[in-house]
């Protein structure tokens, strides 16, 4: 596995970040929601960029590039941030096609937990996978998420009815206030 860090985005990773998503855009369509085809210009990216700095200084949204050596290998997020009642945020990723099954997504989730705890104050983190997505349910387990329901027939993909697992993990150091 390569060495990897994770990095909030920046305006100057505009260019870089549209050639990822070029590079793999097809093979996420395959596997997950498509972006809207007006996502794909580099002003776009850089909006989505600039939108992603905003939520971070909001703190209702935490983005984070995937890097090894300065190139990018996929992304990870925390969404949907509720500090107040809940503490939690929602994890999402992606990992660019020749680093699937590396250990890439499994460290980047690692390390976002530890932002996410230790750094943010989170104490819970939430996430959901299509009951066909083997991989990311392994990235999940391995990480310390607990599978807590089925979502049965909740999410129409690729001409399908699927299944949607929700995952958690909660922070060791216990809930904080």
């Amino acid at each position: 596995m390569p060495q990897i860090e994770i990095y909030p985005p920046v305006v100057a990773d505009a260019a870089a970040l549209l050639d990822f998503e070029l590079a793999n855009r097809a093979y996420f369509e395959r596997r997950i929601n498509a972006r809207p085809a007006r996502f794909y210009s580099h002003e776009a990216v850089r909006y989505s960029i600039e939108e992603a700095i905003q939520h971070r200084l909001l703190g209702t949204a935490y983005q984070y590039l995937i890097k090894s050596s300065g190139k990018i290998l996929g992304r990870v997020n925390l969404s949907g941030v509720e500090k107040s009642y809940y503490n939690k945020a929602t994890l999402g990723y992606r990992i660019g096609e020749a680093h699937g099954g590396s250990g890439v997504a499994t460290r980047a989730v690692n390390l976002v937990l530890t932002e996410a705890f230790e750094k943010l104050g989170l104490w819970r983190i939430e996430a959901l996978v299509r009951d066909d997505n083997i991989g990311s349910v392994r990235v999940l387990e391995k990480n310390g998420f607990a599978l807590f329901g089925r979502a049965r027939q909740s999410m129409y993909f690729n001409q399908a009815w699927h299944d949607l697992l929700h995952f958690e993990c909660r922070s060791p150091k216990g809930p904080s206030v």
